[in-house]
């Protein structure tokens, strides 16, 4: 969310960021907004002029009442000035319900009002005119026919969809054996990662609040994604991000504490709306999945270094399970209204000779801490926080990445070395079939 004084003295770049993001239909937001905000200010000029002349009249009134003892022709005027000290009193009450009334339309507004883009990002209306930066790692393509993710499970016995639809419906699944192994021992690995990269370790709670909610992520995307709770205000999270930077809600962060830096574990819950190609099917977009999470918070002249290397800690977690990937420049439409930049990490998958997404790395500048009224305390006052996010890994889909280029000729799987530790020392995961 962009403050309402940036709005104020730069519409026409505002304007311009708009339709850099093809979304015009956004773009008399701006007027609209300014207008109420000029509307807004002036109410707040009037009402602090009459709360000015309350305590003056009413010393004049005090001052008259005293001197209509001794002279009651006093008495009419100390009359006229308690019915102006009336007539203030009910028009301020009335100032005070427009003040609320236009500050909630201006706070809508303002929630739908996309975030200001980094000059570097490619512009493009679609995820088609996203730009390849570089490739880590030779994508190879194996002399044998490569499986559909979930066959490959199932060779294992490691997987069973049928069940989960009876159970659960589409979009669900049991992971069983050694797959289910593979899956946790995947996360674990990926946890031990960060905290050796020095970020903290975090559990955080799997249900938010609305204003929470409202704080982290567009309506748009709350729309799509979000599971709410029947009857209270609480939301399953879509990514341990959400709680992640929900913790620093309504706080003020000494300076010496930032830059914050933690990694985090929890499920996730996704709508998951519309339908999808048939490579998506399986264990690729589902309702719910496992994911660790690194989140940043830090001062503003940082967080583009912090991109920087966020990413690339994804790039260097797949590498070491003899993963290609490379990193994908995200387009201007294809930013979410909060981000300033976001890139995509794609994992190469040799059974359809193509790279596809498994971390999504983001700079959100202090969208989020406005939204959510962080604030850090340094030398020279108060301001806002930067937050970043970024995957670690989120398996299952991971595990597709994982299978397909770790899959050998007869079947089984080789474990890379850095794995093994989290695997009971396998060094191969031999078929069931």
């Amino acid at each position: 969310m962009l403050d309402i004084k940036f709005i104020r003295e730069n519409p026409e770049l505002v304007k311009e960021n708009i339709k850099k993001k093809f979304q015009d239909a956004k773009l008399p937001l701006v007027d609209e907004v300014l207008a109420l905000d000029e509307e807004n200010r002036a109410a707040m000029t009037r009402a602090n002029e009459l709360r000015s002349a309350r305590n003056s009249l009413s010393k004049q009134v005090g001052m008259l009442m005293g001197q209509a003892k001794k002279d009651p022709s006093k008495l009419a005027e100390a009359e006229a000035v308690k019915a102006q000290v009336k007539a203030n009193a009910d028009e301020l009450a009335a100032l005070e319900v427009k003040e609320g009334e236009l500050a909630e339309k201006i706070r809508k507004i303002m929630l739908v009002i996309p975030n200001i883009i980094d000059p570097s990002v490619p512009i493009g209306e679609s995820d088609e005119f996203n730009v390849e930066v570089e490739r880590f790692g030779e994508p190879l393509t194996p002399d044998f026919d490569v499986p559909y993710h979930t066959e490959i499970m199932e060779s294992f016995n490691g997987i069973d969809m049928d069940s989960a639809g009876r159970v659960s419906g589409n979009g669900f699944y049991y992971l069983m054996g050694d797959i289910a192994r593979l899956h946790s021992g995947i996360l674990a690995y990926a946890r031990d990662f960060m905290v050796d990269k020095g970020f903290i370790y975090c559990i955080p709670p799997f249900m938010i609040h609305g204003n929470v909610v409202e704080g982290v992520m567009s309506q748009t995307e709350m729309d799509a994604m979000m599971y709410k709770i029947e009857g209270e205000d609480l939301y399953l999270i879509g990514t341990s991000e959400h709680s992640m930077i929900g913790k620093f809600i309504d706080q003020i962060i000494p300076e010496a504490n930032l830059p914050q830096t933690l990694t985090s574990y929890s499920p996730c819950f996704r709508k998951e709306k519309g339908a999808h190609g048939i490579e998506e099917r399986g264990v690729y977009r589902i309702h719910q999945f496992e994911k660790q999470e690194m989140v940043v918070v830090c001062k503003p002249e940082d967080s583009m270094a912090w991109y920087e290397k966020m990413w690339r800690y994804s790039v260097e977690l797949f590498r070491s399970l003899d993963i290609p990937v490379r990193q994908l420049e995200c387009c201007s439409g294809d930013l979410a209204d909060l981000k300033v930049k976001s890139c995509d990490i794609e994992a190469w998958s040799p059974r359809q000779q193509k790279y596809f997404e498994v971390c999504s790395c983001s700079n959100l500048g202090d969208a989020q801490a406005r939204r959510l009224k962080m604030r850090v305390k340094g030398e020279k006052g108060t301001y806002l926080p930067h937050t970043l996010n970024n995957t670690v890994v989120a398996p299952p889909r991971m595990l597709i990445a994982f299978l397909e280029n770790n899959l050998q000729a007869d079947g089984s799987v080789k474990i890379p070395a850095a794995l093994r530790p989290y695997l009971g020392g396998m060094e191969v995961i031999l078929p069931k079939k």
